[in-house]
């Protein structure tokens, strides 16, 4: 058989627990649920970095990454770091993407149609860079393919008529459907474009075809022909918000919300997810009219989670389990399908898994781990713990426990099997525990593969 062809789908901020394969009765994901029965669906994945920018950096480089810079939204992938985009290219792979990408997010313009010069120094061969929802809704001329699409069927100052209008108010007064046609939304141009790739690519090279959807990332509008499937729809209610033994930065973030208004966020997120899938099942329906499926690996990932009102809390950027987990699906050819595992896994872990799907061989310095042995079956574990970081946290969790160490603040202790809502805080109480998880976090940071010295502590 021919190297295969790798189809990796991400979307952005979509929640572990967000998907009816992981028994979710209140959401419709008939496609990705599914890829997910006819390859491995990982339930413990956890994000490097619960923010858009970083947690990408750290898949492309395979470094977590902290590394890099990579803390906040501000951060680059800095043009002399490695990606596994340029590793597929340069092992004779044609390398192309479709969606968000967010390796140098501070960038404002993508270029007419997203193939701006940087995307080709990140390995990219076939670039259709397309902007982020707020992004795309922040200009009233076109900044990139998507927002020049929508300008060429008249509909750029609507869009960006309504999102002036929710600026300031992303939560609360996000959750109105879109002013757009489903046929017009972001996501549903992302999930068209990536068929017509699949279509058109030619088949004398392998490919690799990056998709990355913008949402169900917040505000929560879907186009009304979806909201209207979840008006009514009865919604999982959210951990309450305790400000016992949390710190001060997170208390502060806490959104006051009626249960109803918690309840119809829900709904327009439920929304997006679906149309999200059926975009899916177009892009799968793409592969499979070409003949590709049976040659073609399939990842489904996000690049983190959304909070959505648990702990009081919307967006990301904190080390719960809303924010910090993420869904991830491997399948494709010489996986067995119907498997569940619940190896604890870092989003990185991908980049090593797809190099190695490729045929590539190892790469040296980096903090990845490829997942290849657990999907082919020679290993039910991965790791022991995982690590995440931003710039007012980082955290280790293991199958057990969660320790956060908050800069400047507090310290969280939570035991996930006894108290999975994170919601009792035992640091004062288990002192020896947070002692050995935190010698733990701190080996796991101080040793830099790329020197393999041990930093300074």
């Amino acid at each position: 058989m021919s190297r295969p062809n790798i189809l990796f789908i991400m979307d952005d901020q979509h929640r572990f627990d967000y998907l009816g394969v992981a028994g979710a009765v209140f959401v419709r994901t008939p496609n990705i649920d599914a890829l997910a029965t006819s390859g491995v669906r990982f339930t413990q994945c956890t994000t490097n970095a619960p923010v858009c920018a970083p947690s990408r950096i750290g898949l492309a480089s395979g470094l977590h990454p902290c590394r890099l810079g990579g803390l906040d939204n501000a951060s680059f992938l800095p043009p002399d770091t490695t990606s596994y985009y340029q590793r597929l290219r340069d092992g004779g792979y044609r390398v192309g993407c479709v969606g968000k990408l967010d390796l140098a997010k501070a960038w404002t313009y993508n270029g007419r149609y997203g193939d701006r010069p940087c995307a080709y120094q990140w390995g990219f061969t076939h670039p259709e860079e397309c902007e982020g929802k707020m992004h795309a809704g922040s200009s009233a001329t076109p900044i990139g393919p998507y927002t020049h699409f929508l300008a060429e069927r008249g509909l750029l100052q609507t869009f960006h008529g309504d999102y002036r209008q929710r600026k300031g108010g992303w939560v609360k007064g996000g959750s109105a459907d879109s002013a757009l046609p489903a046929d017009a939304f972001e996501d549903s141009y992302i999930g068209h474009r990536a068929a017509a790739w699949i279509d058109d690519i030619a088949d004398d090279f392998p490919w690799h075809l990056f998709v990355s959807f913008v949402g169900p990332h917040d505000p929560f509008d879907p186009p009304t022909e979806y909201a209207d499937r979840y008006r009514d729809a009865d919604m999982p209610d959210a951990v309450a918000a305790d400000p016992a033994g949390k710190p001060a930065w997170i208390t502060n973030r806490v959104v006051d919300m009626s249960a109803d208004e918690v309840a119809i966020s829900r709904r327009q997120y439920c929304a997006a997810i679906e149309l999200i899938d059926d975009q899916v099942g177009q892009i799968l329906t793409a592969l499979a009219r070409r003949g590709m499926t049976e040659n073609t690996h399939i990842i489904l990932a996000s690049d983190h989670g959304e909070m959505l009102g648990d702990h009081g809390l919307y967006t990301k950027s904190v080390a719960y389990e809303a924010s910090l987990r993420v869904p991830l699906v491997i399948a494709g050819p010489g996986i067995e399908g119907g498997r569940v595992s619940d190896s604890l896994v870092e989003l990185i872990d991908l980049n090593p898994t797809i190099c190695q799907l490729a045929g590539l061989p190892p790469q040296g310095g980096i903090d990845g781990l490829s997942l290849v042995p657990v999907i082919d079956g020679r290993s039910e574990t991965h790791r022991t713990e995982t690590v995440s970081a931003l710039r007012n946290f980082r955290c280790l969790r293991s199958e057990r426990y969660k320790l956060i160490q908050n800069y400047n603040s507090v310290t969280e202790l939570y035991n996930l099997e006894e108290d999975p809502e994170e919601l009792r805080n035992l640091a004062g109480y288990e002192p020896d525990i947070v002692r050995g998880l935190g010698q733990r976090l701190r080996q796991r940071f101080a040793v830099d593969p790329r020197i393999g010295e041990v930093e300074r502590q």
